[in-house]
């Protein structure tokens, strides 16, 4: 889908995963069109499936979600059930907010947010370990977090607008 992101759709995309509370109207003002272009715009991009959801970014911090692990899981057995029965799992444990499949040694890579060490340890043994799937787990707790970002890098992609001074201001 890159090839059809002209300039003006990569900055509305910029945007709108810096600050998806725009309005249609703030949008187009920002990149130079009227608001209905703009919305069109947007459209033909969510029904592309290149906007794919809008939400809110939380501050973990003040929630009380301070513990930050990565773990590397191996299964006993990486079966394609296997797998897709740890996935399904997944799926249905908040604690973990991303999962991926990964090469090497192991099987996937968890990125798993809870309250504290106790938190992480009855996840660990209630839900993971219950599961009677994973062979090893190394866990790797998170210091300080140096960048968390959840932007598409759009440079990669398409030459886009440089920010307007609106932008810097806002």
């Amino acid at each position: 889908m890159s090839e059809t992101l002209d300039p003006v759709g990569a900055r509305i995309l910029d945007l709108i995963q810096t600050d998806a509370s725009l309005s249609v109207a703030e949008i187009a003002e920002r990149v130079g069109l009227s608001s209905s272009p703009c919305w069109r715009r947007i459209k033909r991009l969510e029904e592309e499936g290149i906007i794919q959801r809008r939400v809110t970014i939380l501050d973990k911090e003040k929630l009380g979600l301070t513990f930050e692990v990565y773990c590397t899981v191996k299964l006993s057995l990486p079966t394609k059930q296997n797998l897709d029965t740890f996935e399904k799992a997944v799926f249905a444990w908040p604690e973990v907010v991303q999962c991926a499949t990964v090469t090497g040694a192991a099987d996937y890579e968890l990125r798993i947010v809870t309250r504290d060490m106790h938190a992480f340890d009855d996840f660990l043994r209630d839900k993971m370990l219950a599961l009677g799937l994973v062979s090893n787990i190394e866990s790797r707790i998170v210091i300080r977090s140096v960048k968390n970002s959840t932007a598409a890098p759009l440079g990669l992609v398409t030459p886009y607008l440089a920010p307007t001074r609106a932008d810097r201001a806002a």
